[in-house]
């Protein structure tokens, strides 16, 4: 017995059949869509010419007319610990009359120098003829995700028509990735699948992975609507499943302060070198303002920044506020954090009003800097601009944060005061205010990390829908005052919280806006700096530590960069940890941590961010440059959303994001625009599927299918 049909060829040894072979023939026998096919042994290539050539064209003939695909099945292929795919030749499309010689070129591959180079000695090798399956996409689907071991994860590549183009690196494909029942495409260069193949092309994957009992690698063809399992073999060199555990005790967050900038794992270089400067700069800053520095640590974990929300106070720091800073720092408590909440009239008389001009007067500080420094980029400038955008960011987290704790103190007042004129909340009060701006600015960044470009050009949206905003701001304040006409000590209460919060509301986005304003210096001085080390790729020098420049190795940045693309997939939780008793009770106090409702229906549930409802076809983006897959009416899912996703806001019917809070940007901007947002997902990316339609409730927080 030399030649095989694949529905017999279950019984036989992989040492004999081949692993490519012995795992599709007990795969047909299980009843998974395998094209038909056989498997010409290895004993059979000991004769030579007709005799062979006729048997073959027998076997061909038993699978009826058409092109056939021709493959190794050799013993060492698709092994547990190696599979070595890619080593021998595959011929595809051949005809009848080409068969016999396809055959015995895959076989010659056997002994060729490139199989040599890598195995110890040739193997025996079968060879794998299938009917051709003419495809109209193909890819590949693996049952765990390569980069990050992650079980749960599905990764499929898919291309128009053959996935000779994938496997062969002529294409990158199209990304999709399969979480129980969530789907999302996280790349799209041809459009070679939708959501609904992507998921069924996973449960295949799985189906695949149950039947073997480890996780897989297989290739897979659409053509006429039906799905085809083309190869399964196991997934080597498999990463371990990454631990999420809180660096310290406590509550440890991701998109908290600077992590809402920081939506991706950090690349070396800016770890290492930008990063302690914003940090120094911040301590500065806040010892200026409140007497004394007190530390509120951060962590890098996989790659990903988190920090915590109160400051480390060991011993030695705690006496060191109390002896040296206890007036200034009792002071800023009261005034700072305790009566935006209670007071905010008072509390802007007090202290804020005189750290908004702070900030007023050092945007004029970082303003002059860029614009002395911006011809002549260079990297003696980059702590001097981290330092301050340190400083900076400071006083962002103290005045524009006091914002939000402004609006919570104006929406107790309408809960006791307007709840029916007020029915969806007072974020319609805090929109469409004189000084927001309703552009991006050039300085817009995706990620403080200077690794990602900012934004190169200005980019106007349609004010018409700002000025829809600004209408129904009117009319709600309106709706207010009259209710209060009888009660004009209340009224003069309302109208004195209310200027107080819209006032912060429009500095919090001012100082979002121009946080970045020396980000383009800063990238355009590391890649002079790459241009002079001579890196053939000028992002190389991302992937160095400062101290390496000065002796660089490549192959440390491609090791890096390589670490760096597994952390991005990785799932990194918004939460490690838990709060002090303390903490919980602030967060409680102020919203942050509230729970969102949640009913049987809801697929996602995140805080409430921007009132009202809308429905739309959902599109996860990761990157605001993805843009061009948005089309009016869609639901934005992003991971979160810094002052670059600004235009998109006005093309969605509504937005969704992973991080976030109320004081997030993306809460800020959808309030503008008029449209729901729900923020704090934690895994809207993942829960929900590409192109699926869902409904989008901004009051809840919920978002159903």
């Amino acid at each position: 017995m030399e030649i095989v049909a694949l529905t017999e060829a279950a019984c036989l040894a992989s040492s004999v059949a081949g692993g490519k072979a012995s795992t599709l023939a007990k795969l047909v026998a299980a009843g998974f869509p395998v094209p038909p096919g056989f498997v010409v042994l290895p004993q059979a290539f000991e004769r030579h010419g007709a005799g062979l050539d006729a048997e073959l064209l027998a076997a061909a003939d038993r699978l009826g007319n058409g092109l056939f695909a021709v493959r190794s099945s050799a013993a060492a292929e698709d092994l547990p610990d190696a599979s070595y795919a890619g080593l021998y030749e595959s011929f595809l499309n051949v005809p009848r009359a080409g068969l016999a010689e396809a055959v015995r070129a895959c076989r010659a591959s056997a002994i060729s120098a490139r199989v040599s180079a890598y195995r110890d000695s040739a193997t025996e090798m079968a060879v794998l003829v299938q009917t051709m399956v003419d495809a109209e996409a193909a890819g590949v689907a693996f049952t765990a995700d390569p980069l990050t071991g992650d079980r749960n994860d599905v990764v499929i590549s898919a291309v128009r028509g053959l996935g000779e183009r994938l496997v062969g690196g002529e294409a990158v494909g199209d990304q999709w990735v399969v979480r129980g029942d969530a789907v999302r495409c996280e790349r799209m260069t041809e459009q070679a699948i939708d959501a609904k193949q992507a998921r069924r092309i996973g449960e295949l994957a799985r189906e695949v992975e149950s039947q073997l009992a480890r996780p897989q690698d297989i290739e897979w063809a659409l053509a006429g609507g039906e799905l085809f399992l083309l190869q399964a073999r196991p997934m080597t060199a498999l990463p371990q499943p990454v631990d999420w555990v809180a660096p310290g005790p406590g509550l440890w967050q991701r998109n908290f302060r600077l992590g809402e900038w920081l939506p991706e794992p950090l690349t070396p270089l800016f770890a290492d070198w930008v990063l302690p400067r914003i940090v120094a700069g911040f301590d500065e800053e806040m010892r200026a303002t409140i007497g004394t520095s007190l530390s509120f640590g951060h962590e890098l974990i996989h790659g990903w920044y988190y920090t915590t929300p109160h400051p480390i106070l060991t011993p030695t720091r705690l006496l060191r506020a109390i002896t040296t800073g206890r007036r200034e720092l009792a002071r800023f408590v009261r005034h700072a954090l305790v009566q935006p909440l209670t007071n905010p009239v008072e509390a802007h008389q007090k202290l804020l009003g005189r750290l908004h001009a702070r900030w007023t007067e050092l945007l004029s500080s970082y303003r002059r800097l860029v614009d002395t420094v911006g011809a002549t980029p260079s990297t003696a400038v980059v702590d001097e601009i981290a330092t301050l955008a340190g400083r900076y960011l400071w006083l962002l987290a103290v005045v524009g944060g006091a914002a939000w704790k402004m609006e919570a103190a104006l929406a107790r007042f309408a809960r006791r005061h307007l709840r029916d004129e007020l029915p969806d909340g007072v974020t319609v009060l805090l929109a469409g205010l004189p000084g927001i701006e309703a552009t991006t600015p050039p300085h817009a960044v995706y990620s403080l990390d200077w690794y990602h470009p900012t934004a190169v050009a200005n980019s106007t949206v349609d004010g018409s829908a700002g000025r829809r905003t600004t209408d129904r701001r009117r009319a709600a304040e309106d709706r207010c005052r009259t209710a209060l006409a009888d009660r004009p000590r209340v009224r003069t209460r309302f109208d004195a919280i209310l200027s107080v919060a819209q006032r912060y509301a429009v500095i919090r986005e001012q100082q979002a806006r121009d946080l970045t304003l020396g980000w383009p210096v800063l990238r355009r001085s590391a890649l002079r700096l790459s241009e002079e080390l001579g890196f053939a790729d000028p992002d190389d020098i991302f992937f160095f530590t400062r101290a390496e420049l000065l002796h660089p190795h490549e192959d440390l940045s491609q090791q890096r960069r390589a670490d760096w693309q597994r952390q991005r997939r990785l799932a990194a939780p918004l939460q490690l940890g838990t709060p002090s008793r303390v903490v919980a009770g602030i967060m409680a106090k102020t919203g942050a941590a509230r729970p969102p409702p949640s009913t049987p229906d809801a697929v996602v549930a995140g805080q409430p961010a921007s009132p009202g409802r809308a429905t739309g076809r959902v599109r996860i983006l990761h990157d605001p440059r993805q843009a061009d897959r948005l089309a009016p009416g869609d639901v934005l899912v992003a991971p979160t959303t810094t002052p670059a996703w600004t235009p998109l806001f006005a093309i969605v019917a509504a937005v969704i994001t992973d991080g976030g809070n109320l004081a997030a940007h993306a809460s800020l901007v959808a309030r503008e625009y008029g449209i729901p947002a729900i923020v704090g997902t934690g895994n809207g990316t993942r829960l929900l599927t590409e192109g699926e339609t869902v409904m989008v409730d901004g009051t809840t927080g919920i978002v159903t299918r």
